[in-house]
């Protein structure tokens, strides 16, 4: 899909990997580019960089995310490319509380199944359209130290194939993106963990990896090299893949 002259919608868009895709789609032509994040000031600042509109939108809540769709299309135009981005990580395992569970599934998992399910409907009567859903290399492989994260970015990448192929005849593109290690606040003070052992990016080329993706109509989204070998180690051989990761859960602990 060509970028110009099309309206997109960013979550999470106040900081990291959000921001750098609006400032990335708004220079490769966009028409109005939607800044949303739970910090407002945050959304403000990333729009009047590039002359956007920023809304305040917690991605948790359905109803916000219906109020952000619905308000856009009526004051904008057709939002041609929904990049559903805002996530958090919890650490621990089966013992996380069950509110911290039921809050990275709600922002990691159920804000993709929000915007597809009030914005692909209208899509499909355009004929087109396209999500870019943010997940991690951790929706491929996991996350030593994150039993919640692992399981929620795995739904991510598990939600956008199911879009993907179900809505293909309908005109509906969809790219998911699986980096690893980040610069943004989610990263901060975790510059040496497990993610960051192939380095950490800046937003900047990941935003652009997302860029290509879109224009190439590309599905998956890997700005890391190394994750596709990872990801093709694990299924050639789960209980070596498995092994190694024995280990690097004793080398983090």
């Amino acid at each position: 899909m060509e970028i110009e002259n099309r309206i997109a919608v960013v979550t999470g868009a106040a900081g990291g990997i959000g921001k750098a895709l609006a400032i990335r789609l708004h220079q490769a032509g966009a028409r109005l580019v939607v800044c949303a994040d739970l910090d407002k000031e945050g959304a403000e600042a990333t729009a009047a960089e590039i002359n956007g509109v920023a809304f305040q939108t917690n991605v948790a809540s359905e109803d916000e995310i219906k109020t952000l769709i619905e308000t856009v299309e009526n004051e904008h135009g057709p939002i041609d490319l929904f990049c559903s981005n805002a996530g958090i990580m919890v650490p621990g395992g089966p013992e996380a509380a069950n509110e911290d569970w039921q809050k990275i599934w709600d922002i990691n998992v159920m804000a993709h199944v929000y915007a597809a399910r009030h914005l692909a409907p209208r899509m499909i009567e355009r004929g087109h359209g396209y999500f870019l859903n943010t997940s991690s290399a951790a929706g491929l492989l996991s996350q030593v130290g994150s039993a919640p994260y692992s399981v929620t970015k795995h739904a991510a990448v598990a939600l956008a194939e199911w879009l993907a192929f179900t809505y293909a005849d309908d005109g509906i593109k969809v790219s998911v993106l699986c980096p690893q290690a980040v610069r943004s606040a989610m990263t901060k003070g975790h510059e040496e963990g497990v993610a960051s052992l192939d380095g950490m990016l800046e937003p900047e080329p990941v935003a652009d990896a997302c860029l290509k993706a879109i224009e190439e109509e590309t599905f998956l989204v890997l700005p890391h090299e190394n994750v596709l070998k990872y990801f093709r180690n694990k299924a050639e051989n789960y209980d070596r893949w498995i092994g190694g990761m024995k280990k690097l859960n004793r080398a983090y602990k």
